[in-house]
């Protein structure tokens, strides 16, 4: 079947030497890898393999067979020229990392449309805001409404954080955040991206982002820690 949507790119891997296997979040299909043979080979191979930047939009024409097979391009184009995200290092370090989030996280081949443009609307305030210590924060947090584990804010104003059931408690346990985690959790659900970026200070995010990851590992199957995780750390170190 011919398809024509758009496509984030979540992850590329070198094939063989001059190929490359490409893992997609597309808008009609969801999650869908494709083979891009010689990509390494051609006189135009620099602009062909920029295409596969993570987190790239791109509109493309592809042969979707849905076999559980690699599918083929036919047809690839830039659908949103980002001018900063690649070549800036903090936002580029910050997207390599929540590529490889998303990598472990979207796992199923299914139509998530709200997913895709509420991603395709967060990485274009990325590329055009320079304030963004928080934004790798809020967008993981955010995600986990399309992934069907946000949490329970009901009872916000209670002390503690249950992590395996997501919600607010009374009671200490084995999975709850302590207060002081909790009180971060919930300024963090109270941020947007065009909120004050300085409400938090390196520590605390660092505090945040591993309350996020293992928020993630306790929901989905299969997760595995962002190996980009130290590289992010130092860079906002």
């Amino acid at each position: 079947m011919l398809v024509k949507t758009k496509a984030i790119v979540i992850s590329s891997l070198k094939f063989q030497e001059k190929s490359l296997i490409v893992k997609c979040f597309t808008l009609s299909s969801g999650l869908k890898s494709y083979f891009v043979r010689d990509a390494f080979s051609s006189r135009k191979a620099s602009q062909k393999i920029a295409y596969f930047q993570p987190f790239s939009i791109l509109e493309i024409e592809a042969v979707h067979k849905n076999k559980g097979t690699l599918e083929n391009f036919k047809e690839i184009k830039s659908a949103v020229p980002f001018q900063s995200i690649h070549t800036d290092i903090v936002k580029s370090t910050m997207v390599m990392f929540l590529s490889e989030m998303l990598h472990y996280s979207i796992q199923e081949e299914e139509k998530n449309e709200q997913l895709f443009l509420f991603l395709e609307t967060a990485l274009t305030w990325l590329d055009h805001h320079e304030e963004i210590s928080n934004f790798h924060l809020i967008l993981l947090l955010e995600i986990t409404k399309y992934l069907g584990f946000y949490p329970d804010i009901s009872e916000i104003n209670l002390p503690h954080f249950e992590m395996i059931d997501g919600i607010f408690t009374h009671f200490s346990g084995v999975n709850t955040l302590s207060e002081h985690e909790t009180s971060l959790l919930r300024k963090l659900l109270d941020l947007k991206f065009d909120n004050d970026q300085k409400i938090f200070h390196v520590l605390e995010r660092q505090i945040l982002l591993k309350i996020l990851i293992d928020y993630y590992s306790f929901h989905l199957d299969g997760f595995k820690k962002p190996k980009s995780l130290e590289i992010l750390k130092e860079v906002f170190s």
